[in-house]
Order: C-alpha cells, then structure tokens, then sequence
C-alpha cells in the first residue's frame, strides 16, 4: 500500500480486515454468511470489500475450508410451477449465504435417479433430494452419499436418518373433498397423479378417506392423471364423452385442474355454475386464471426455504437436533372462483 492506499490488482483477506478493522476469521463468517456475525459489522465488511473490489478465489478458499461451497438440487424434473416455486425458495437462501446449486433433473426415472445422485459425490457440500416414489423407497438410500449432510423434501423413506420436510398430502385431500361435500356437492370426481407417486397416493387415499366418512350419499369417480396438464385435459374430456357432469371434480394437482378447465371451456361448460372445480398446490397461476381455483395451498417456495435453511444448519453443525427430524406441512384450504355452494333443489308442493 502506499499513501494510505490499497493496491488493488492484490487485495487480500487481510486487506479487508484492516480496513474494516475486525479479523481476518470475521471478514470471512461474514463474507460466508455465517450467522454468528453482528449485522453492523457484516454491513461493514460487505461495504469495505466491495470499495476495495476484493473477491474470494473460489479454489483457494475451497482448498482451505474443504468445502466447495455449493449445494447439489436432485428433482424429479424441472418443468411446471411447482418445481420453479421450489427453487425460487431454495436459491433465495442460497443467495443469501453465498452457496451456489447444482441443479440434476432426472425426469421421473429411477434409474436416472440414481446416476444424479452419484453424480453429486465430491462435488457438493450438501444435497436436497425430492423423491416421489412410493415403490423401492430403498433404491433411493442406496445411492445417497455416505456422510453428506441431506435433508429430503416430501420423501417418503421409511426408518430414514435424514431431516425431512413433508406436506400432509392425505389431510389436505380430506380436507377440501369435506369442503366439496359441505358446499353440496355429492357427485364428486377424482383426477389423480401417477401411480407409484408417493404424494398422489396420499392424495388418493385422502379423497377416499372423507368420502367414506361422509356415507352412501357421496359418490366418488376416479380418473387416472400425470400431474400434467395434458391428463387433466384428457380427464376433462372424459367425463364430458360420460354425458352426465357430476357435481365437482378435484384434481390432485393445480396443472391437472387446469387442464381439465379448458377441456369445460371448450365445450361451453362454465365452471362453476354447470360444475365446480379444484385443484390442489395454490400454484401462482391458479389465482390469475378465469375462474380463479379453489386450492389447496402449500406454500411452495416456503417449503424450499425450509429445505435450504434445515440442510444449512446440519452442515454448520449448529444445530444437532435437525438429523433425523421430520417436519411437515398441513396444507390451507383457499375458496376462489371455481368453486360454489350447490343450490338446494326444492321439490314443488302439489
């Protein structure tokens, strides 16, 4: 330095805390986003580095904290507002904490599965892992990383060691098809999600569940679905070729739903007047569609802000009561648009 100046072509750590006037182990918890640092002070040094332009080397500071500073994402896939809300969560945290994802999609194929993870060793400090399937829960424990921090996101792994967050798929389910049936609808119709999805099942199973509670007065039709729009638009088309509308139809997901709402409007069938629709999730897109949906709302992103966070703390250390935990998440029921009370019919008098 000279004149009291810094030479910036070789700004160092050290550099850093002599300008801010903290130690070299400060300037790097804050420039790491570790907590354990006074927001004054992590204000400071975050101002003081960014004045002197000065930014970490990525290698030598992996060499020396043994960490790669990156976080590995495992999904079944990419594609739709639920997985888009997911990350959204995930990479707000990330951010915050100067962590970078690698992201692996491996588009619903367990084997593919399997090789994403395997991927992931030696690359990453950390794995979220979202793993569907109800099948096999095994094949899924095999091919985790031995002695990486992992926190699973709705997963369903039984006797597991890892930190789970989970949304009750089942009381959900019940609880909009006892909102259908409480607004009138008896007639109720069904679009599930693949079979051997773990949440679908839940989903299944709650349905069934509150009608069966309900009695013989409710009568429940079931259609196959994917989780897509396409199968709720192939479900819509169904019970339109069926001839007889029932009263409700309650997809197990909001693209479903939606896809079964165009199937309606094309054939003129206004929604809800000639027949109630729900769906399940609260994606962004279900509030901004004409009607808007009736839903389930699981705070998506909320849930990828959970995840980040939980799997953060367990590779800090400082929390030990985060392993092996299972939290989960009761969805909240949100009555819009596209679904009504059922007008009584009256009997005339003779």
């Amino acid at each position: 330095m000279e004149g009291g100046e810094v030479n910036k072509a070789a700004i160092t750590i050290k550099d850093v805390a002599r300008e801010a006037r903290v130690s070299v182990a400060t300037v790097s918890r804050a420039l790491n986003g570790h907590e354990n640092v006074a927001e004054p002070v992590r204000k400071l040094v975050l101002e003081v580095a960014a004045r002197l332009r000065y930014t970490p080397h990525a290698a030598a500071r992996s060499l020396s904290s043994r960490r790669t500073n990156t976080i590995g994402v495992v999904l079944p896939d990419l594609y739709g507002e639920f997985f888009s809300e997911l990350m959204r969560g995930i990479d707000g945290v990330a951010r915050e904490r100067r962590q970078h994802l690698l992201v692996s999609s491996y588009h619903g194929d367990q084997e593919q599965q399997g090789a994403a993870l395997r991927a992931m060793r030696g690359r990453v400090d950390g794995l979220l892992v979202l793993s569907p399937y109800a099948e096999s829960p095994g094949f899924l424990t095999d091919n985790l990383p031995q002695a990486l921090p992992t926190v699973l996101i709705n997963t369903y792994l039984p006797e597991q060691d890892h930190p789970v967050l989970s949304i009750d798929d089942h009381a959900g389910a019940m609880a909009m098809t006892r909102h259908l049936l409480g607004v009138g609808h008896r007639r109720i119709a069904f679009i599930s999600g693949p079979d051997l999805n773990f949440d679908a099942r839940e989903r299944l199973r709650g349905f069934r569940d509150a009608l069966a509670a309900f009695g013989t007065d409710a009568v429940g039709i079931e259609l196959p679905g994917d989780f897509d729009e396409a199968s709720g638009h192939r479900a819509g088309q169904e019970l339109l070729a069926a001839g007889a509308l029932p009263d409700a139809v309650f997809a197990a997901n909001d693209m479903m739903a939606l896809g079964c709402l165009y199937a309606f409007a094309q054939a003129g069938v206004r929604v809800p007047a000639d027949v109630a629709l729900a769906g399940f999730d609260d994606i962004p897109l279900a509030r901004f569609v004409h009607p808007s949906l009736t839903t389930m709302q699981v705070s998506i992103a909320d849930l990828g802000d959970k995840a980040m966070t939980r799997l953060l703390q367990l590779m800090d250390g400082n929390n030990t009561e985060v392993a092996g935990d299972k939290q989960t998440l009761v969805p909240r029921l949100i009555v819009r648009d596209s679904c009504r009370s059922r007008p009584l019919v009256v009997t005339p008098l003779l």
